[in-house]
Parts: structure tokens; C-alpha cells; sequence
């Protein structure tokens, strides 16, 4: 290969060159938002580099709507940053702003996440009246008191500064308003929490409970874990009553026996717990009778394995 096909390999042309000119001397206006590199950080602005014919200038106030956010702390260089395009001034230094980019990048992003149910942390800024601010994007955002937590809340200050998995459930950007929940992860964790729970117990275990509710049509028994069964009031006793009343009352500690576990939903008996023990009483009382005589060769163990509990 010769010397001078090396020479026009290794020499760029213009047109190499003519996206980067181009944008070099693009005229930039008001409402343009570009991103560049961060290449200086001082106490009162940021400078960036925008690939232009003028660096850019990002002044304090124009960094961040959230007030925790530090200039020294939260930029950096190298950092890569959006800003919009605010006025370039008499000595062509091109004035910019990040907040105002990243609003309208927020507001876009924020849709997202509401149309996806995107999950986020977030870290509680203040207490307010219903309800406690925080930070999403960049956007300052509410989460109402009814949204904080499974039960009723009523000490707001013991969440600032706490951080907690939220997901978007209102965005109006014309209205400035965007809207967090914690409450619906919340219950989808309890619920996933409460069928691993669920899916330990088998038919057939016999459990102590606690009589919770009473309805008409049976008792609602607290068997532990957080978990409650239904004890039909045909499954009460071996008799035919008007009303669970007649037989249990709320408080009541209570033996059950698990008979049917279905779609999350746990059915129970009483009377079945009954039947064991009588079933269990009449093999015990037949084993005596059986091996009281000097011909009995019947065991209790043979006995208990022809009756089903």
C-alpha cells in the first residue's frame, strides 16, 4: 500500500465534519432543550458544554425545584444534564435552565409511569395539611394521609424523612398536580403475604381460634397468623340451630378443623372436631372391651386404621 493512500485514509474530510459545524453554529433559541456534559461547578452556576459555538450557563435558582437538592453534592463533572434554552445575553453567553427541562421531561416521564404503574422510592419531605409531600422527577408531589398506609394514620410527622415504595395514581400537569400511593403496593405485599400464609395449612389440621364476628349465617374465628376462617353455622354443632348464638359468642376460644381452603378463603367446623373426639372416644372404649377378654385379639391400633377422622 502506498504512502499516499495511507495519507487519504487517515485524513478527514469536511463532510466528517459538517454535523458537527452545523451544530456548532446553529443559532440557538428561546425554548430549545439541549443536553450536554457538565464542565464546571461552582458555588453560584454550572457550565456546559453544548457541542455550540457558546458554552452554557445554568445558574443556582435554575438547577432544581427541590429544595433539598446541593449544588455541590447532587452535580457534578461529567454529569450529563437537559436545559432549556432561556436567553443568550449581549457577550453571547447562553443562559439556561434545568429545572425548567426537566419539568417538561417529568411531566412526560410521569405519564409513563402512570399508564405502566411504575414503583418508586421516595423520601418524605413535610407534613401538610391531610397528607405529606415528597419529590418525584423533580415534581413535588402529595401523598394524601388515606394513601399512607393500610390503617389509619394519624402522626403524619412520623413519616418525613422515612422512604417509602409509591406508584403514580394522578397526573395533571396543567394543574400542577401529581398524586402518590403507598397504599395499593401495600395491600398487594399483605395479600401476597397473607396466600403464602394460607397455602401452609392443609384440610384436615385441627386449630385453636378465637370467635371474632357473628353473623347469621356463622362465625368469623381468628385462627392465628392474621388469618381468619368462616365456621358455617351448619358446621357449628351436630344439631340444627337458628342462630350461632345459640352455642358460641364473640370472644370465645374455640376449637376448629380445617375443611376446605379455597380462592383465599378458609372453611372451618366445629362439629367436625366434635366427631373426632367421639369417634376417637368410641375406639378407645371398643379397644378396652376387646382386649379385656382372654380370646380379644383386636388392637387399638388395628381400630383407629378402619376409622377416617
Amino acid at each position: 500500500m502506498s504512502e499516499e493512500t495511507n495519507v487519504t485514509e487517515i485524513t478527514p474530510s469536511m463532510a466528517d465534519f459538517e454535523a458537527e459545524l452545523e451544530r456548532s453554529f446553529h443559532k440557538l433559541k428561546e425554548g430549545d432543550i439541549l443536553t450536554g456534559s457538565v464542565i464546571g461547578v461552582s458555588e453560584t452556576e454550572v457550565t456546559v458544554d453544548l457541542g455550540s459555538y457558546s458554552e452554557g450557563i445554568i445558574k443556582l435558582e435554575e438547577l432544581s425545584n427541590d429544595p433539598r437538592f446541593s449544588i455541590k453534592a447532587d452535580i457534578h463533572v461529567g454529569d450529563e444534564v437537559s436545559a432549556e434554552v432561556l436567553y443568550e445575553d449581549a457577550e453571547g453567553r447562553i443562559f439556561l435552565s434545568r429545572k425548567n427541562a426537566y419539568n417538561v421531561l417529568s411531566w412526560e416521564g410521569l405519564k409513563e409511569m402512570l399508564a405502566n404503574k411504575t414503583v418508586s422510592t421516595v423520601k418524605i419531605a413535610e407534613a401538610v395539611n391531610g397528607g405529606v409531600t415528597t419529590f418525584l422527577n423533580g415534581i413535588r408531589a402529595f401523598i394524601p394521609a388515606s394513601q399512607l398506609s393500610l390503617q389509619y394514620v394519624e402522626d403524619l410527622q412520623s413519616f418525613v424523612g422515612e422512604k417509602l415504595e409509591v406508584q403514580v395514581i394522578e397526573v395533571n400537569q396543567e394543574d400542577n398536580r401529581l398524586i402518590l400511593s403507598a397504599k395499593e403496593l401495600l395491600k398487594e405485599k399483605a395479600l401476597a403475604d397473607k396466600n403464602s400464609r394460607i397455602s401452609k395449612l392443609q384440610p384436615g389440621l385441627i386449630v385453636s381460634g378465637k370467635v371474632e364476628t357473628i353473623v347469621p349465617y356463622g362465625a368469623f374465628v381468628n385462627i392465628g397468623e392474621d388469618l381468619t376462617g368462616l365456621v358455617h353455622i351448619s358446621q357449628i354443632c351436630g344439631r340444627r340451630i337458628k342462630s350461632p348464638k345459640e352455642v358460641i359468642k364473640e370472644g370465645d376460644e374455640i376449637k376448629v378443623k380445617i375443611i376446605d381452603i379455597k380462592d383465599g378463603k378458609i372453611s372451618l367446623s366445629m362439629k367436625a372436631v366434635e366427631e373426632n373426639a367421639d369417634a376417637l372416644a368410641d375406639v378407645e372404649e371398643a379397644a378396652f372391651e376387646y382386649t379385656s377378654g382372654e380370646e380379644a385379639s383386636t388392637s387399638l391400633a388395628s381400630l383407629l386404621g378402619k376409622i377416617k377422622l
